[in-house]
């Protein structure tokens, strides 16, 4: 059975050497452990500027990285195992351990511990970073820089309600591969908002549907509750409640609520049903 390229780093002329006996190729590398060093790098399907972007690599994101060419690093995400191309000017070539992650939208990199100040760069939800030391209500950062600190938490300090988190986004504009509060797709809203609060999850939505909790049974409408997740071919939305659906979509082209019966109707006369419900 072939791979899927999008969760094993193989090509017809070179492979992870962790696939060496699974796969052919032409040649095996080990690949070189970067870190992503920009508010967010497209990982696009092509080393090209106008190659489809599949997703995105945050700040502080490691890349295994096993080829270079045309200003693009092919590698594997460590976070959610994603394989694509990611510019070499948003990578560093030395990883720093992270110490605490991004725990709100998005918050601000300033050059001194203090507001009036311009500030270097954003950082989304669920950046990560090396916290050093305090200087009043910042957070001072390795390379240089302060967060408000309240914005941030340690590693293992997880957010609470995954819903919650998703609704921070609401008007979010709908992004194919996004993964910020400047954009972001259907799969990407469920992916940082269950990474904020610790979950585990891969990337697209038919990922997701085959991995994420557990069937509803007969795919039944009227038991659904705040959390549940509703799948169609190629998309998913997240139950607010028993009757409202939150999701990033293209018909709105940003993150909407609307009566679950509503989406259920328009996509449905596209030729698409709901493939599957379910709740983690």
């Amino acid at each position: 059975m072939a791979l899927d390229g999008r969760r094993y780093a193989v090509r017809p002329d070179l492979a992870d050497a962790r696939l060496r006996g699974q796969v052919e190729a032409l040649r095996f590398e080990v690949g070189v452990v970067m870190q992503v060093q920009a508010f967010s790098a497209p990982l696009r399907k092509a080393p090209r500027d106008d190659a489809m972007q599949l997703s995105e690599a945050l700040f502080g994101e490691t890349l295994r990285v096993f080829d270079v060419r045309e200003g693009y690093a092919w590698g594997q995400l460590a976070r959610d195992g994603y394989v694509g191309y990611v510019p070499v000017a948003a990578l560093a070539g030395r990883a720093v351990a992270p110490s605490h992650r991004v725990a709100v939208p998005s918050t601000l990199i300033y050059p001194q511990a203090n507001l009036k100040t311009t500030p270097h760069r954003f950082l989304p939800l669920n950046a990560e970073v090396t916290v050093t030391g305090h200087e009043g209500n910042y957070a001072a950062l390795a390379g240089g820089g302060f967060v408000f600190a309240a914005h941030l938490r340690p590693l293992t300090d997880h957010n609470g309600d995954f819903v919650a988190v998703a609704e921070q986004f609401l008007a979010t504009p709908y992004l194919w591969g996004g993964k910020t509060v400047h954009g972001l797709d259907c799969s990407g809203l469920v992916q940082v908002a269950l990474q904020a609060c610790g979950g585990n999850c891969l990337r697209d939505s038919d990922m997701q549907e085959q991995t994420l909790g557990k069937p509803v049974p007969e795919n039944d409408l009227a038991q659904l509750r705040r959390g549940d997740l509703v799948f169609w071919d190629g998309h998913v939305g997240i139950m607010t409640d028993g009757e409202t659906l939150l999701h990033a979509n293209g018909h709105h082209m940003m993150v909407a609520k609307e009566p679950l019966a509503d989406a259920v109707a328009r996509i449905a006369a596209s030729g698409k049903p709901i493939t599957a419900i379910r709740r983690l």
